[in-house]
């Protein structure tokens, strides 16, 4: 939702860029290096990978991939999409090819009206998210359930105006069409499309979504109450726009984790920024970053600080607990994981140096030199958790150009136009590097990248978030909203529950969408408890559509 898994939800979109001049560079002088937060994704990502591709069902990749169980089989379709639902100039009445994936091998079949469970696809390729969204696997034999994950448009192959992203994304005038209310559309009419397909009008349909596709899957129940009967939103955080979150909330929920592990630990992270900063700024310095970090080819220590705050921010999104390969291969917990690298590190320093005394100090070039290297060995081992989790990985690699999982473009565009989650300020003495929260510049940032005047406000106007509670008594029913308090997009969350129908399931040690991957025999009770509750919802839910519509079951 990224910046995510998030993710984001995640998961951030585009590099943490490093501001490095050649003043700077040549060690004249000390200047901190800034980096400009670019706008935030929901979904979290992986830039640095070293061979971990995204599998396809079905593929020799799939099959022998532990992170895609041999349960998930499906059969890629496409359909015919409206390019614009909301009005009648000719140009509305293109078309595109909107790719969805589909299984019904569980489905118990028109004469028992089964249900049918949607996913409501992310910012990215659609089968990331199908092979990952293990809830929905799993839970599909209990109810004898066709599943089908729809891909948005503009993203993975979905791509209007021919099928190619250079096309779809011209300028302007091509990337109007993404918005989050024809995204909406696009699934209203493709499940009606379905159901009638299918000649099953009375077949009840819920909608499922992580992230960034949780707020789709809240919105679409808002908005098509007679499409879906029920909403799953998971780690959905609806309310993350300006006016009604803190926009400091996200960085300080990402302190508060790391703070929660180790006191040693976030008193490194707090320190690093001014110590790589300082180091950064001279020669000497630089040359001990080169001896301490192994930068691939291509790469350098400039990187070192982006690299750094990225791992910080994905590891906290995605402090599953248990071990994980969503974007990245993590090991169960990476935040605590992280911390124990660190102080593993500085328990090793402390002890070297109370077998070899202190009387080899030679002053303060000598006493900083080892702070430096100490520090810099910590953030390094820090790091390696989050990069080099197998012990695959040869050095570090900055950040490149490539976009597998087709986020970017999309995102960059959403995420500046209306879509503006508040997700930017850092406040002093946090564990990541401080960036005063200023509105005016990040609507200032997002006119410079859309060229278009943003919409900050939109969001609000056209799903509600001021007062969310009665705006949901009032409008809307059967929505879970799950969310992990360890996940920083919690704090845009929907934390207390509405009504009998509108529940909100909070856990203090979840993370970004946890409750929608794959069970474990690992996962801790806490978990297995929470899959438990959505089931029997959902179970209640359709019990209650069937008596309502008079369908036997």
């Amino acid at each position: 939702m990224e910046r995510a898994i998030i993710i984001a939800a995640v998961f951030l979109l585009l590099s943490l860029q490093t501001a490095a001049t050649a003043a700077a560079a040549a060690g004249v002088g000390r200047r901190r290096v800034t980096r400009r937060r670019p706008p935030p994704t929901l979904a979290t990502r992986r830039h640095y990978a070293t061979s971990l591709q995204v599998p396809r069902a079905g593929d020799d990749a799939a099959s022998s991939s532990s992170s895609v169980p041999p349960a998930v089989q499906y059969e890629t379709r496409r359909y015919t999409q409206r390019l614009d639902h909301f009005n009648s100039l000719p140009s509305s009445y293109a078309t595109f090819q909107q790719r969805y994936l589909i299984n019904d091998t569980f489905w118990g079949g028109r004469s028992r009206t089964a249900p049918i469970f949607l996913y409501a696809g992310n910012e990215g390729d659609i089968d990331l998210f199908t092979n990952n969204t293990g809830f929905m696997w799993e839970a599909a034999p209990r109810f004898r359930a066709m599943l089908v994950f729809v891909e948005h448009r503009y993203y993975g192959e979905s791509m209007p105006f021919g099928g190619t992203r250079e096309a779809a994304f011209r300028d302007a005038a091509t990337k109007g069409y993404l918005t989050v209310t024809q995204a909406l559309a696009d699934y209203a009419s493709f499940v009606l499309s379905l159901k009638a397909n299918l000649s099953v009008p009375a077949a009840p349909v819920v909608v499922f979504g992580g992230s960034y596709g949780g707020m789709l899957a809240a919105w679409m129940r808002l908005k098509y109450p007679h499409v879906v009967m029920g909403a799953v939103a998971s780690s959905a955080p609806i309310l993350s726009f300006y006016g009604i979150v803190d926009p400091y909330a996200f960085y300080d929920r990402i302190n508060d984790d790391y703070k929660s592990e180790s006191k040693n630990c976030y008193d490194v992270l707090r320190k690093s920024w001014d110590v790589l900063d300082d180091a950064l700024a001279t020669k000497e310095g630089q040359a001990q970053l080169r001896r301490t970090f192994n930068m691939c080819n291509g790469s350098s220590v400039w990187d070192i600080p982006s690299l750094l705050e990225n791992a910080m921010v994905e590891a906290a999104m995605t402090d599953y607990p248990t071990t994980s390969g969503f974007l990245t291969p993590l090991p169960a917990y990476p935040v605590r994981a992280m911390c124990r690298a660190i102080d593993a590190r500085h328990q090793q320093a402390a002890a070297s140096t109370s077998t070899s005394g202190s009387g080899n100090d030679d002053g303060n070039n000598s006493s900083s030199s080892t702070a430096l290297l100490l520090l810099s060995e910590q953030v390094r081992d820090a790091m390696n958790v989050y990069y080099n989790h197998t012990g695959g990985a040869a050095c570090f690699r900055a950040e490149e150009d490539d976009d597998p999982y087709g986020l970017y473009d999309g995102w960059n565009w959403q995420a500046c136009t209306e879509v503006m989650v508040m997700a930017y300020g850092v406040r002093d003495g946090t564990v990541l590097q401080p960036a005063p929260f200023n509105f005016t510049e990040v609507v200032d940032d997002c006119r410079n990248v859309t060229g278009l005047p943003p919409r900050p406000f939109w969001i609000e106007t056209e799903f509600g978030g001021y007062d969310i509670a009665n705006v949901l008594k009032k409008s809307a029913s059967n929505i879970i909203f799950f969310n992990g308090l360890r996940d920083p997009w919690s704090t845009g969350g929907v934390l207390k529950s509405i009504s009998d129908s509108i529940i909100a399931l909070v856990e203090p040690k979840g993370a970004h969408h946890v409750d929608l991957r794959f069970s474990s025999k690992e996962d801790p009770e806490w978990l297995k408890k929470v899959r438990v509750k959505e089931t029997r919802i959902i179970a209640r839910w359709l019990k209650q559509y069937y008596s309502d519509e008079g369908i036997a079951t």
